[in-house]
């Protein structure tokens, strides 16, 4: 799906690559730190943490607004971030990107922009039961405001979406189609490509939620033909307060303004304003301009490794701990999709998964528990939560059985 400069048949260096992230050799709680909480945020290599170090060093100033020499410069590092994002995603041009904080504000400044062309009262946004609060709760603001609906495509126990029932769901009062690519709850791969098919063939456009798929399976806006996606920088080993909404130019162009401010003007009197041109318009103010340099160099960093290579690992990655964890008594894996990502979401038995989180730090292992932003699919599986193991690039096998050693740790512990 992604055209990337590193062919898959070559298996990813990983202790090679382990180098490039400083923040992995250090130590947690007397032990080496595992990380395994990639989907919450990736730890940076040292190509993303120079490019910002870089831009703060030698080319800082505010960009589009200046004549002189350094602002130039800055403005050259800001733009060109841009044409990486739109090569990344292959967008047909550097107006379709638009630079946000995070995939959380691409999907608020679609929800207000698009809704304020689009939606009216008895209209409808159709999501999915596996949204994470995202992509659930900036339609809801939608639907206070305007009177719409909130649709939902439920999914089965194995965390697979429910598409029998498409044809109902989605009806000529469907406005907008919001699917998140790959679950951070359950780690299901949704099947994008044929629901955007669906959903054009009624006439509606369709929003992708990237922000966990970016950076494990890459995203062809083109080949997938989505109208908008969002995703951000954090997740993709880039830094945090930085992220994209991609958006076909036909939509973005009749779409109006989501904040307004400096650099998104055309020209303001008190009689009138006039809007700049894509992507300007859409990003008002001083944005995160060493963010979007450094999320240049983390895309171009993982460009390199080549997706397939990362994507190979960390499907070898998940097998093998599907397979550990299942070896642990008492262990049940929440989400076992036909198609997923590296993410294991778990309970052990009645131990509060709070509690295996913090015996687990104990011994240097970090994973997130909780409900993951994603209240309803926990009220799906009739869970409070879990714990949740995810792997990025730079994951080992050896961290795995670190991983399910701890977790028996955890059941000597509570005597289980």
């Amino acid at each position: 799906m992604k055209t990337t400069a590193a062919p898959a048949e070559t298996a990813l260096d990983v202790t090679a690559v382990r180098r490039d992230f400083p923040l992995l050799a250090r130590e947690a709680n007397g032990h080496p730190l595992v990380y395994l909480d990639s989907a919450n945020t990736t730890q940076k290599p040292e190509a993303v943490i120079r490019a910002s170090d870089r831009f703060y060093r030698e080319q800082n100033a505010n960009i589009h607004r200046s004549t002189y020499r350094l602002s130039e410069e800055a403005t050259a590092a800001y733009e060109g971030a841009r044409e990486t994002v739109r090569r990344f995603v292959n967008a047909r041009s550097t107006r379709e990107i638009v630079f946000t904080r995070g995939t959380t504000e691409s999907i608020n400044l679609l929800a207000t922009s698009f809704g304020q062309a689009y939606v009216k009262a008895g209209d409808e946004i159709l999501i999915t039961g596996m949204e994470h609060h995202s992509g659930i709760v900036p339609w809801q603001l939608l639907c206070e405001r305007t009177g719409a609906k909130l649709r939902v495509i439920p999914l089965d126990d194995r965390g697979d979406l429910i598409l029998d029932d498409l044809g109902r769901l989605l009806t000529e009062r469907t406005k907008l189609v919001g699917v998140v690519h790959v679950s951070n709850a359950l780690g299901t791969i949704n099947p994008v490509r044929a629901l955007i098919g669906y959903a054009h063939g009624k006439g509606v456009p369709v929003l992708l939620d990237g922000a966990q798929s970016i950076p494990h399976l890459g995203v062809d806006v083109q080949a997938l033909d989505c109208d908008f996606l969002a995703f951000s920088g954090h997740k993709v080993y880039g830094p945090t307060g930085i992220g994209v909404l991609y958006g076909k130019e036909s939509w973005l162009s009749k779409m109006p303004p989501y904040q307004g401010g400096g650099d998104m003007i055309a020209s303001v009197s008190f009689v009138k304003t006039t809007y700049a041109e894509l992507p300007a318009k859409f990003e008002a103010g001083t944005g995160n301009l060493a963010g979007a340099v450094a999320l240049g160099a983390a895309l171009d960093y993982v460009t390199a490794l080549g997706l397939p290579r990362i994507a190979a690992h960390e499907k070898d990655l998940l097998s093998y701990a599907t397979a550990r964890l299942s070896e642990v008594p008492g262990l049940r894996i929440i989400g076992t999709a036909r198609e997923k990502a590296s993410v294991v979401s778990f309970v052990l038995g009645d131990i509060h998964p709070h509690d295996v989180g913090t015996i687990l730090d104990q011994e240097g292992i970090c994973i997130r528990t909780g409900h993951h932003c994603a209240q309803p699919v926990m009220t799906r599986y009739d869970l409070p939560a879990t714990a949740r193991a995810s792997f990025g690039l730079y994951n080992t096998r050896e961290e795995v059985d670190a991983l399910a050693a701890g977790l028996r740790k955890v059941l000597e512990v509570f005597g289980a």
